[in-house]
């Protein structure tokens, strides 16, 4: 029997249930050589501010043991470069889920990016980023507080006619607070977690790894925290959940999807194996088969 890969978000029926996470796919276009990006059910497209960012300085990557630290801070050509060049290229090579993932600094900056963004004809969800720990005085300032999460969320739902997703941060003591304001707030989804905050230090020079100190720590050690927060916030709200945070495997996601999420994000793997999300795929429809599952929806336990 043909196994059924399909999920949905918010009324948008995705081919399967693989999004690459944003930050490690850049827009798309970066991979497009390798393989065709048709077969992902949708792209998370990279962190996107009102301005063109440099970014932090560099070392900004730093590997760890199953995972890796990274503290680029949010480089990117801006929101007027997404709409305009970024988005109608990917749309020449991909014709599946196209989400927008949006970072500011205030209040005002998220209303704006994402009221640009909504108007993107290419663009089927926006990603709103109050969770990214690599940027001084924005993003997870936004992610740690309820009221601060819920501003945000506020002002982007009256500006946006496209699905609303929240991306939370797991640097909280409740995320579950943090969820339940958001979803009171107006938003239509959730995505978690982003990654949690961690350093290294090199022995040799006394000195941090990374330029910044501190990043965002990322890959497989993490997933058994992530999918935690996804029970947890998927059981608690009745908005879709989009389950992210180490995972590497066809058997992650099927986890991912049993804890409650709708769709399941794949980061730190694609900067390992470029070639991850299209071999979690093709190995979805085997497990599939020797689990006795028939179709990805309602698996949540």
């Amino acid at each position: 029997m043909v196994k059924d890969l399909s999920v949905e978000l918010c009324g948008l029926k995705l081919r399967n249930p693989v999004i690459p996470a944003s930050g490690t796919f850049g827009f798309g276009l970066e991979l497009a050589g390798l393989f065709d990006l048709n077969i992902l059910g949708g792209i998370s497209l990279k962190g996107t501010t009102r301005e063109e960012r440099f970014g932090n300085p560099t070392p900004r990557i730093a590997e760890c043991p199953e995972g890796m630290l990274n503290s680029v801070g949010l480089q990117n050509p801006g929101i007027e470069a997404l709409v305009s060049e970024k988005v109608p290229q990917l749309r020449k090579l991909y014709d599946g889920a196209v989400i927008a993932n949006i970072s500011g600094f205030s209040v005002e900056e998220y209303s704006y990016n994402c009221a640009v963004a909504d108007k993107c004809p290419g663009i089927d969800i926006l990603e709103v980023n109050v969770s990214c720990p690599n940027v001084h005085g924005g993003g997870m300032a936004f992610g740690t507080d309820p009221d601060a999460a819920a501003a945000v969320t506020r002002a982007v739902k009256a500006v946006a006619t496209k699905p609303v997703f929240v991306k939370l941060s797991p640097n909280v003591t409740d995320i579950v607070a943090i969820a339940r304001a958001c979803e009171q707030a107006g938003a239509d989804g959730l995505t978690l977690v982003n990654t949690f905050l961690g350093m290294r230090i090199d022995i040799k020079t006394r000195r941090p790894v990374l330029a910044a100190g501190m990043g965002g720590f990322s890959g497989r050690a993490i997933f058994p925290i992530a999918l935690r927060m996804v029970y947890q916030v998927s059981h608690a709200c009745s908005i879709p959940v989009m389950g992210c945070g180490g995972v590497a495997s066809a058997a992650d996601v099927l986890e991912m999807l049993m804890a409650g999420a709708s769709a399941v994000q794949v980061g730190a793997e694609n900067i390992r194996d470029p070639y991850a999300c299209p071999a979690i795929i093709e190995a979805l429809p085997g497990l599939m088969d020797t689990l006795g599952i028939d179709h990805l929806k309602d698996l949540k336990i």
